[in-house]
């Protein structure tokens, strides 16, 4: 395990290969499960509040569902998750594109600037989870068979996790945290 402030992360993240490879998976991340996607509150916050820009990059299901149970839905023990449609299928955010590829109408409407808040942080991470106790964060690598497509493409590039995923990591922790998480991987 490496620790850094209060976290500590699994050596699988500093030890597997990752490249996500959606011509393959097509997104199945955002379909399979028995729930949607895992949401702080102040996520589900803002999901509230930036729904109407977002809404015109949703399909005509999700914003049926999201108008039906709301933005976020909160579950009995109190976690909060992204709604999905029907009986637990696609989260209700994901679009298809021209080629039968799920990806997130909330990160299209950033990349064309109508928000600024990007998507998730536990889809952005993903397939790192992120488990909170009262003193630390562990961050686990969350192993999946939609996945293996991407743990080969990752493997014949060489990307490890932690670096595919050094965007999201230094936009949940920092620019210094994830420095001290590479020098702690490539000195070790």
């Amino acid at each position: 395990m490496i620790t850094i402030d209060n976290t500590v992360i699994s050596e699988d993240i500093a030890d597997k290969f990752f490249v996500c490879e959606l011509s393959k998976c097509k997104g199945a991340c955002c379909v399979e499960g028995d729930m949607g996607a895992p949401l702080s509150i102040e996520e589900a916050l803002i999901l509230e509040e930036i729904y109407p820009k977002v809404k015109p990059y949703l399909s005509a299901e999700g914003i049926k569902t999201i108008e039906k149970v709301g933005t976020g839905i909160e579950l009995s023990d109190g976690e909060w998750v992204t709604p999905t449609v029907g009986n637990n299928r696609e989260c209700a955010y994901a679009i298809y594109d021209s080629h039968s590829i799920l990806k997130c109408g909330i990160e299209q409407a950033y990349l064309e600037g109508k928000i600024s808040y990007q998507k998730p942080i536990s889809c952005h991470l993903y397939p790192i989870r992120i488990t909170q106790y009262d003193s630390f964060d562990a961050l686990n690598y969350e192993r999946w068979n939609i996945c293996k497509p991407a743990c080969v493409n990752g493997k014949e590039l060489g990307v490890p996790l932690y670096k595919f995923l050094k965007n999201p990591l230094t936009r949940k922790y920092g620019e210094a945290w994830y420095t001290q998480l590479v020098q702690a991987i490539e000195t070790k």
